[in-house]
Protein backbone atom coordinates (compact mmCIF):
# COMPACT_ATOMS: atom_id res chain seq x y z
CA UNK A 1 0.00 0.00 0.00
CA UNK A 2 2.78 2.33 1.03
CA UNK A 3 4.45 1.52 -2.51
CA UNK A 4 1.43 2.61 -4.21
CA UNK A 5 0.80 5.87 -2.35
CA UNK A 6 4.71 7.10 -3.19
CA UNK A 7 3.83 5.94 -6.70
CA UNK A 8 1.12 7.98 -6.91
CA UNK A 9 2.71 10.87 -5.92
CA UNK A 10 5.68 10.64 -7.96
CA UNK A 11 3.28 10.86 -11.22
CA UNK A 12 1.87 13.79 -9.76
CA UNK A 13 5.40 14.97 -9.46
CA UNK A 14 6.52 14.39 -12.95
CA UNK A 15 3.59 15.67 -14.65
CA UNK A 16 3.50 18.78 -13.17
CA UNK A 17 -0.38 19.51 -14.51
CA UNK A 18 -2.46 17.23 -12.10
CA UNK A 19 -4.88 18.67 -10.24
CA UNK A 20 -6.88 17.41 -6.95
CA UNK A 21 -10.22 17.97 -9.34
CA UNK A 22 -8.86 15.45 -11.77
CA UNK A 23 -8.68 12.45 -9.48
CA UNK A 24 -12.68 13.10 -9.54
CA UNK A 25 -12.70 13.53 -13.10
CA UNK A 26 -13.62 10.96 -16.06
CA UNK A 27 -10.83 10.74 -19.14
CA UNK A 28 -13.06 12.47 -21.68
CA UNK A 29 -13.37 15.60 -19.18
CA UNK A 30 -10.06 15.71 -18.36
CA UNK A 31 -8.95 16.11 -22.21
CA UNK A 32 -11.55 18.44 -22.95
CA UNK A 33 -10.33 20.74 -19.35
CA UNK A 34 -6.53 20.74 -20.28
CA UNK A 35 -7.16 23.28 -23.33
CA UNK A 36 -3.77 24.05 -25.45
CA UNK A 37 -2.27 27.05 -24.09
CA UNK A 38 -1.71 29.60 -26.75
CA UNK A 39 0.03 33.42 -27.02
CA UNK A 40 -1.81 36.20 -25.56
CA UNK A 41 -1.66 38.87 -28.63
CA UNK A 42 -2.80 41.31 -25.76
CA UNK A 43 -3.20 40.84 -22.27
CA UNK A 44 -6.56 40.92 -20.61
CA UNK A 45 -7.01 42.81 -16.89
CA UNK A 46 -9.23 42.89 -14.65
CA UNK A 47 -10.34 46.28 -13.57
CA UNK A 48 -13.16 45.48 -11.26
CA UNK A 49 -14.59 42.56 -9.12
CA UNK A 50 -17.47 41.80 -6.95
CA UNK A 51 -18.87 38.92 -5.47
CA UNK A 52 -23.19 38.73 -5.25
CA UNK A 53 -23.72 36.38 -3.06
CA UNK A 54 -24.00 32.53 -4.12
CA UNK A 55 -24.83 32.92 -7.61
CA UNK A 56 -26.82 30.49 -9.23
CA UNK A 57 -25.06 27.52 -8.10
CA UNK A 58 -25.73 24.54 -9.83
CA UNK A 59 -29.48 25.48 -10.84
CA UNK A 60 -30.53 26.33 -14.48
CA UNK A 61 -30.23 29.97 -15.26
CA UNK A 62 -29.28 32.56 -17.66
CA UNK A 63 -29.59 35.29 -15.53
CA UNK A 64 -26.78 38.15 -16.49
CA UNK A 65 -26.38 41.48 -15.67
CA UNK A 66 -27.55 44.11 -16.97
CA UNK A 67 -25.87 47.96 -17.92
CA UNK A 68 -28.37 51.19 -17.69
CA UNK A 69 -28.44 54.86 -16.80
CA UNK A 70 -24.51 54.32 -16.22
CA UNK A 71 -24.97 51.80 -13.93
CA UNK A 72 -24.41 47.52 -13.92
CA UNK A 73 -27.06 45.81 -12.65
CA UNK A 74 -27.08 42.36 -11.54
CA UNK A 75 -28.41 39.71 -8.87
CA UNK A 76 -28.10 36.22 -7.43
CA UNK A 77 -30.68 33.73 -7.18
CA UNK A 78 -31.20 33.35 -3.70
CA UNK A 79 -32.42 36.95 -3.65
CA UNK A 80 -29.45 39.56 -3.43
CA UNK A 81 -29.77 42.69 -5.85
CA UNK A 82 -27.10 45.11 -6.63
CA UNK A 83 -26.31 48.49 -8.83
CA UNK A 84 -22.27 49.10 -9.90
CA UNK A 85 -20.85 51.84 -10.97
CA UNK A 86 -19.60 50.99 -13.92
CA UNK A 87 -15.63 52.51 -13.92
CA UNK A 88 -14.46 50.86 -10.27
CA UNK A 89 -17.52 48.30 -9.53
CA UNK A 90 -18.52 50.43 -5.94
CA UNK A 91 -22.30 49.75 -4.77
CA UNK A 92 -24.44 52.57 -5.34
CA UNK A 93 -27.31 50.12 -3.71
CA UNK A 94 -28.32 46.74 -2.76
CA UNK A 95 -32.00 44.89 -2.26
CA UNK A 96 -32.47 41.77 -1.03
CA UNK A 97 -35.27 39.79 -2.24
CA UNK A 98 -35.04 36.06 0.03
CA UNK A 99 -38.58 35.49 1.71
CA UNK A 100 -38.91 35.92 5.10
CA UNK A 101 -42.38 35.21 6.82
CA UNK A 102 -41.92 38.04 9.20
CA UNK A 103 -40.24 40.71 10.25
CA UNK A 104 -38.26 40.06 13.77
CA UNK A 105 -34.81 39.90 15.53
CA UNK A 106 -34.21 36.60 14.37
CA UNK A 107 -34.66 37.08 10.60
CA UNK A 108 -32.40 39.83 10.77
CA UNK A 109 -30.13 37.16 12.48
CA UNK A 110 -31.43 34.79 9.36
CA UNK A 111 -30.14 37.64 6.76
CA UNK A 112 -26.55 37.65 8.59
CA UNK A 113 -26.77 34.01 7.70
CA UNK A 114 -28.02 33.96 3.95
CA UNK A 115 -31.16 31.79 5.00
CA UNK A 116 -34.60 32.56 4.48
CA UNK A 117 -36.04 31.24 1.75
CA UNK A 118 -34.89 31.76 -2.16
CA UNK A 119 -36.45 34.17 -4.46
CA UNK A 120 -35.25 32.50 -7.33
CA UNK A 121 -34.59 35.43 -9.21
CA UNK A 122 -33.98 34.23 -12.91
CA UNK A 123 -33.72 37.37 -15.58
CA UNK A 124 -33.75 41.25 -15.15
CA UNK A 125 -33.25 43.69 -17.41
CA UNK A 126 -33.03 47.45 -17.73
CA UNK A 127 -34.48 50.16 -19.37
CA UNK A 128 -36.97 53.67 -18.61
CA UNK A 129 -34.86 54.57 -15.70
CA UNK A 130 -36.14 50.98 -13.80
CA UNK A 131 -34.38 47.74 -13.35
CA UNK A 132 -37.17 44.98 -13.77
CA UNK A 133 -35.91 41.65 -11.35
CA UNK A 134 -37.99 38.65 -12.79
CA UNK A 135 -38.06 35.31 -10.76
CA UNK A 136 -39.02 31.59 -11.62
CA UNK A 137 -42.88 31.45 -9.24
CA UNK A 138 -43.68 34.28 -12.56
CA UNK A 139 -43.18 37.40 -9.92
CA UNK A 140 -41.57 40.85 -11.62
CA UNK A 141 -40.91 43.82 -9.66
CA UNK A 142 -39.96 47.02 -11.17
CA UNK A 143 -37.26 49.23 -8.79
CA UNK A 144 -35.75 52.53 -9.44
CA UNK A 145 -32.43 52.81 -10.81
CA UNK A 146 -30.96 55.13 -8.66
CA UNK A 147 -32.65 54.25 -5.22
CA UNK A 148 -33.18 50.28 -5.39
CA UNK A 149 -37.10 51.24 -4.23
CA UNK A 150 -39.51 49.33 -5.32
CA UNK A 151 -41.71 50.74 -8.14
CA UNK A 152 -44.32 48.10 -8.52
CA UNK A 153 -44.99 44.19 -7.76
CA UNK A 154 -46.83 41.69 -10.26
CA UNK A 155 -47.21 37.92 -10.86
CA UNK A 156 -47.75 36.04 -14.13
CA UNK A 157 -48.75 32.18 -14.34
CA UNK A 158 -45.51 30.48 -15.37
CA UNK A 159 -41.89 30.58 -14.88
CA UNK A 160 -40.50 33.55 -16.05
CA UNK A 161 -36.92 32.27 -17.66
CA UNK A 162 -36.21 34.66 -19.84
CA UNK A 163 -34.47 38.01 -20.19
CA UNK A 164 -37.77 40.26 -20.39
CA UNK A 165 -38.19 43.18 -23.58
CA UNK A 166 -39.28 46.80 -23.39
CA UNK A 167 -40.75 49.61 -26.25
CA UNK A 168 -43.25 52.00 -26.77
CA UNK A 169 -43.55 51.74 -22.75
CA UNK A 170 -44.83 47.95 -22.86
CA UNK A 171 -43.11 45.41 -21.06
CA UNK A 172 -42.89 41.43 -22.75
CA UNK A 173 -42.54 38.54 -20.54
CA UNK A 174 -42.30 35.09 -21.75
CA UNK A 175 -43.07 32.56 -19.54
CA UNK A 176 -42.16 28.36 -19.65
CA UNK A 177 -46.00 27.89 -19.30
CA UNK A 178 -45.72 29.49 -23.47
CA UNK A 179 -47.79 32.67 -22.21
CA UNK A 180 -46.32 35.72 -23.96
CA UNK A 181 -47.82 38.73 -21.42
CA UNK A 182 -47.43 42.44 -21.92
CA UNK A 183 -47.42 44.55 -19.00
CA UNK A 184 -47.38 48.44 -18.42
CA UNK A 185 -43.83 49.57 -18.23
CA UNK A 186 -45.11 51.93 -15.47
CA UNK A 187 -47.46 50.23 -13.56
CA UNK A 188 -47.38 46.97 -14.17
CA UNK A 189 -50.64 46.67 -15.14
CA UNK A 190 -51.55 43.16 -17.87
CA UNK A 191 -52.47 44.48 -21.15
CA UNK A 192 -52.44 41.50 -22.54
CA UNK A 193 -51.51 37.63 -22.88
CA UNK A 194 -50.76 35.50 -26.04
CA UNK A 195 -50.87 31.28 -25.70
CA UNK A 196 -48.92 29.11 -27.94
CA UNK A 197 -48.30 25.01 -27.70
CA UNK A 198 -45.80 23.42 -25.74
CA UNK A 199 -44.69 20.35 -26.39
CA UNK A 200 -44.30 17.02 -24.32
CA UNK A 201 -40.67 17.45 -23.95
CA UNK A 202 -38.95 20.46 -24.46
CA UNK A 203 -35.42 22.37 -23.64
CA UNK A 204 -35.60 23.64 -19.50
CA UNK A 205 -34.74 27.34 -21.31
CA UNK A 206 -37.15 29.53 -23.39
CA UNK A 207 -36.44 32.28 -25.56
CA UNK A 208 -36.17 35.51 -25.21
CA UNK A 209 -38.64 37.93 -26.64
CA UNK A 210 -37.32 40.93 -28.62
CA UNK A 211 -39.65 44.44 -28.71
CA UNK A 212 -39.14 46.65 -31.73
CA UNK A 213 -40.80 48.20 -34.77
CA UNK A 214 -43.62 47.87 -33.32
CA UNK A 215 -43.91 43.94 -32.28
CA UNK A 216 -42.68 41.66 -29.88
CA UNK A 217 -40.91 38.93 -31.16
CA UNK A 218 -39.96 35.17 -29.68
CA UNK A 219 -39.13 32.17 -31.07
CA UNK A 220 -41.67 28.46 -29.32
CA UNK A 221 -40.86 25.42 -28.24
CA UNK A 222 -42.69 23.98 -31.35
CA UNK A 223 -39.97 25.30 -33.51
CA UNK A 224 -41.11 28.70 -34.82
CA UNK A 225 -40.63 32.68 -34.89
CA UNK A 226 -43.83 34.28 -33.74
CA UNK A 227 -44.50 38.24 -33.60
CA UNK A 228 -47.38 39.54 -32.09
CA UNK A 229 -48.57 43.05 -32.30
CA UNK A 230 -46.79 45.46 -29.22
CA UNK A 231 -49.78 47.34 -28.48
CA UNK A 232 -52.91 44.49 -28.47
CA UNK A 233 -50.86 41.04 -28.23
CA UNK A 234 -52.32 40.18 -31.57
CA UNK A 235 -50.53 37.18 -33.57
CA UNK A 236 -49.16 39.18 -36.52
CA UNK A 237 -47.12 36.17 -38.17
CA UNK A 238 -45.90 32.98 -37.66
CA UNK A 239 -42.78 31.24 -39.34
CA UNK A 240 -42.28 27.55 -38.81
CA UNK A 241 -38.11 27.77 -38.51
CA UNK A 242 -37.66 23.78 -38.49
CA UNK A 243 -40.07 20.62 -38.05
CA UNK A 244 -39.53 17.65 -35.18
CA UNK A 245 -38.34 14.74 -37.20
CA UNK A 246 -37.28 10.87 -35.32
CA UNK A 247 -39.04 8.04 -33.56
CA UNK A 248 -38.79 9.39 -29.79
CA UNK A 249 -39.53 12.71 -28.41
CA UNK A 250 -36.48 13.42 -27.46
CA UNK A 251 -35.54 13.18 -31.15
CA UNK A 252 -38.47 15.58 -31.86
CA UNK A 253 -36.89 18.38 -29.40
CA UNK A 254 -37.36 21.96 -31.68
CA UNK A 255 -37.57 24.08 -29.59
CA UNK A 256 -36.32 28.00 -30.52
CA UNK A 257 -34.26 28.67 -27.40
CA UNK A 258 -32.13 31.45 -28.48
CA UNK A 259 -33.30 35.24 -28.67
CA UNK A 260 -34.27 36.40 -32.49
CA UNK A 261 -32.20 39.21 -33.68
CA UNK A 262 -33.39 41.75 -35.29
CA UNK A 263 -30.66 43.77 -38.15
CA UNK A 264 -32.37 46.20 -40.67
CA UNK A 265 -35.11 44.85 -42.12
CA UNK A 266 -34.13 41.06 -41.10
CA UNK A 267 -34.81 39.19 -38.09
CA UNK A 268 -32.10 35.59 -37.46
CA UNK A 269 -32.76 32.81 -35.62
CA UNK A 270 -31.74 29.35 -34.69
CA UNK A 271 -32.74 26.17 -33.28
CA UNK A 272 -31.92 23.44 -31.00
CA UNK A 273 -32.05 20.52 -33.80
CA UNK A 274 -29.98 22.53 -36.32
CA UNK A 275 -31.79 25.15 -38.35
CA UNK A 276 -30.31 28.67 -38.42
CA UNK A 277 -32.82 31.21 -40.39
CA UNK A 278 -33.37 34.36 -41.76
CA UNK A 279 -35.88 35.73 -42.47
CA UNK A 280 -37.66 39.06 -43.08
CA UNK A 281 -39.10 40.99 -40.51
CA UNK A 282 -42.48 42.78 -42.22
CA UNK A 283 -43.80 39.37 -43.31
CA UNK A 284 -42.10 36.50 -42.04
CA UNK A 285 -40.99 34.93 -45.38
CA UNK A 286 -37.60 32.66 -45.07
CA UNK A 287 -34.89 34.55 -46.92
CA UNK A 288 -31.90 31.38 -46.21
CA UNK A 289 -31.67 28.46 -44.01
CA UNK A 290 -28.63 26.68 -43.17
CA UNK A 291 -27.78 23.51 -41.24
CA UNK A 292 -26.22 25.08 -37.63
CA UNK A 293 -27.74 23.92 -34.20
CA UNK A 294 -27.83 26.10 -30.72
CA UNK A 295 -29.42 26.97 -28.10
CA UNK A 296 -27.30 30.36 -27.46
CA UNK A 297 -28.22 33.77 -28.78
CA UNK A 298 -26.70 34.42 -31.96
CA UNK A 299 -24.27 38.08 -32.82
CA UNK A 300 -24.82 40.13 -35.45
CA UNK A 301 -22.29 42.63 -36.02
CA UNK A 302 -21.75 44.54 -39.89
CA UNK A 303 -22.44 41.69 -41.93
CA UNK A 304 -21.36 38.82 -40.37
CA UNK A 305 -23.27 36.62 -37.82
CA UNK A 306 -21.17 35.08 -34.99
CA UNK A 307 -22.86 31.49 -33.70
CA UNK A 308 -21.84 28.94 -31.09
CA UNK A 309 -23.08 25.86 -31.69
CA UNK A 310 -24.27 22.86 -29.56
CA UNK A 311 -20.87 21.43 -29.75
CA UNK A 312 -19.50 24.92 -28.49
CA UNK A 313 -17.92 25.47 -32.44
CA UNK A 314 -17.69 28.68 -33.11
CA UNK A 315 -18.44 30.06 -36.32
CA UNK A 316 -18.95 32.76 -38.75
CA UNK A 317 -21.90 33.40 -41.74
CA UNK A 318 -22.31 35.85 -44.50
CA UNK A 319 -25.85 37.69 -42.57
CA UNK A 320 -26.52 38.04 -46.40
CA UNK A 321 -26.68 34.38 -47.28
CA UNK A 322 -25.57 32.16 -44.70
CA UNK A 323 -21.65 31.30 -46.30
CA UNK A 324 -19.75 30.15 -43.79
CA UNK A 325 -16.90 32.20 -43.79
CA UNK A 326 -14.79 30.44 -41.03
CA UNK A 327 -14.90 28.01 -37.93
CA UNK A 328 -13.03 27.24 -34.78
CA UNK A 329 -13.16 24.00 -32.78
CA UNK A 330 -10.51 24.82 -30.51
CA UNK A 331 -13.00 25.61 -27.89
CA UNK A 332 -14.98 22.36 -28.80
CA UNK A 333 -17.20 20.42 -25.52
CA UNK A 334 -16.06 23.48 -23.24
CA UNK A 335 -20.23 25.11 -22.81
CA UNK A 336 -19.47 28.27 -23.98
CA UNK A 337 -21.46 31.00 -23.43
CA UNK A 338 -23.16 32.78 -26.41
CA UNK A 339 -20.69 35.66 -28.04
CA UNK A 340 -20.45 38.96 -27.74
CA UNK A 341 -19.13 41.64 -30.21
CA UNK A 342 -16.31 44.19 -28.90
CA UNK A 343 -14.89 45.72 -31.97
CA UNK A 344 -12.70 43.54 -33.62
CA UNK A 345 -12.96 40.94 -31.54
CA UNK A 346 -15.34 38.03 -30.22
CA UNK A 347 -15.68 37.28 -26.48
CA UNK A 348 -16.73 34.25 -24.83
CA UNK A 349 -16.54 32.24 -21.46
CA UNK A 350 -16.32 28.53 -20.19
CA UNK A 351 -17.11 26.14 -17.99
CA UNK A 352 -13.93 26.22 -16.25
CA UNK A 353 -13.95 30.27 -15.95
CA UNK A 354 -11.49 31.05 -18.68
CA UNK A 355 -12.55 34.09 -20.95
CA UNK A 356 -11.27 33.86 -24.68
CA UNK A 357 -11.07 36.05 -27.88
CA UNK A 358 -11.17 35.68 -31.14
CA UNK A 359 -10.31 37.75 -33.77
CA UNK A 360 -13.27 38.49 -35.63
CA UNK A 361 -11.85 38.19 -38.80
CA UNK A 362 -10.54 34.71 -39.06
CA UNK A 363 -11.63 33.37 -35.92
CA UNK A 364 -8.08 32.85 -34.63
CA UNK A 365 -7.76 32.55 -30.65
CA UNK A 366 -6.03 35.84 -29.51
CA UNK A 367 -6.20 35.94 -25.79
CA UNK A 368 -7.34 34.09 -22.65
CA UNK A 369 -7.94 34.87 -19.30
CA UNK A 370 -8.66 32.86 -16.24
CA UNK A 371 -11.23 33.64 -13.95
CA UNK A 372 -12.34 30.06 -12.41
CA UNK A 373 -8.79 28.62 -11.56
CA UNK A 374 -10.09 25.31 -12.96
CA UNK A 375 -13.31 25.05 -10.19
CA UNK A 376 -16.01 24.34 -12.10
CA UNK A 377 -18.31 26.71 -9.12
CA UNK A 378 -16.45 29.46 -11.56
CA UNK A 379 -18.05 28.23 -14.13
CA UNK A 380 -19.06 31.04 -16.76
CA UNK A 381 -22.54 30.30 -17.80
CA UNK A 382 -24.18 33.39 -18.90
CA UNK A 383 -23.10 35.83 -22.04
CA UNK A 384 -20.81 38.76 -21.27
CA UNK A 385 -22.36 42.03 -21.68
CA UNK A 386 -20.27 44.95 -22.82
CA UNK A 387 -20.30 48.23 -20.37
CA UNK A 388 -18.60 51.15 -22.08
CA UNK A 389 -15.05 49.77 -23.33
CA UNK A 390 -15.21 47.08 -20.98
CA UNK A 391 -16.15 43.19 -21.02
CA UNK A 392 -18.37 42.36 -17.93
CA UNK A 393 -18.96 38.65 -17.08
CA UNK A 394 -20.45 36.60 -13.83
CA UNK A 395 -19.66 33.50 -12.60
CA UNK A 396 -22.02 30.59 -11.49
CA UNK A 397 -20.76 31.36 -7.68
CA UNK A 398 -21.36 34.93 -8.23
CA UNK A 399 -18.08 36.66 -8.63
CA UNK A 400 -18.54 39.33 -11.10
CA UNK A 401 -15.64 40.56 -13.32
CA UNK A 402 -14.46 43.80 -15.31
CA UNK A 403 -11.91 42.83 -17.83
CA UNK A 404 -9.88 45.41 -20.16
CA UNK A 405 -9.12 44.18 -23.37
CA UNK A 406 -7.11 47.30 -24.51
Amino acid sequence: MFKRVVLTAAIIGLSGCATMSDWFADEEEIKIRRIAPIENQFEPKEVWSYSIGDGVNGFFSRLEPAFGNNKVFAAERHGEVVALTPDTGDVVWERNFAIFKEESFWDDIARIWRSGASAKISALAAGYNMVFIATEDGIIRALDQETGETLWEQSVPGEILATPAMDEGILVLNTGAGVLFGLDVKTGEQLWRSETDVPPLSLRGISAPVATNGGAIVGTPTGKLQVNILTSGIPAWETAITAPSGATELERIIDVDSSPVVYGTNVYIVSYDGTLAALELRSGRILWKREYGSYRDLAVSGNRIYVVDTRSIVYALDRRNGVEIWSQAGLKERNLTAPLVMDDKLVVGDRWGLMHWLNTEDGSLIARYDLGGDDEDEAIYATPIKVNDLVVTITRDGDIAALSSQ
